[in-house]
């Protein structure tokens, strides 16, 4: 079947309009996966946070994305993605560059573009940075 014809329908599977496999590495990561990466990176940034300043839940949100983009940016996944064995890339598999996990870093830290999903179970900020994450 063309991509034209494939275009109008649903995925069969996420990620199946970005060329990942079904199932295995490389493949799409799943949402089960994808929050509780999201609850391990909230926990340890609270801690972080709360040791800096006690109360303050904007710096827990600070300390929240400069983790995500330094992790994201040095090694391509966080501590909760790491326990779960996600890792972020760039459509096709490279690693991200410094812009891409800045962009994503700081639409997470909005949250609206995280619940913002496509077709492929990409969120917004995946999505306008050009990554995607995947199974270790």
């Amino acid at each position: 079947m063309s991509n034209a014809q494939n275009s109008s329908q649903e995925p069969r599977w996420a990620g199946e309009f970005l060329g990942l496999p079904e199932t295995g590495a490389a493949s799409m990561a799943s949402y089960p996966r994808r929050i509780g990466a999201l609850f391990i990176d909230w926990f340890v940034a609270s801690g972080i946070g709360m040791i800096l300043e006690p109360g303050n839940q904007w710096v827990v949100l600070a300390v929240f994305v400069v983790l995500h983009f330094a992790l994201l940016w040095l090694f391509g996944t966080t501590l909760g993605k790491r326990v779960f064995r996600i890792q972020v890339v760039q459509l096709g598999g490279a690693p991200i560059k410094l812009y891409q996990a800045a962009i994503r870093a700081g639409l997470l830290g909005v949250v609206i573009p995280v619940i913002v999903i496509d077709r492929d179970s990409r969120g917004l900020h995946d999505k306008l940075a050009g990554t995607v994450e995947i199974h270790m």
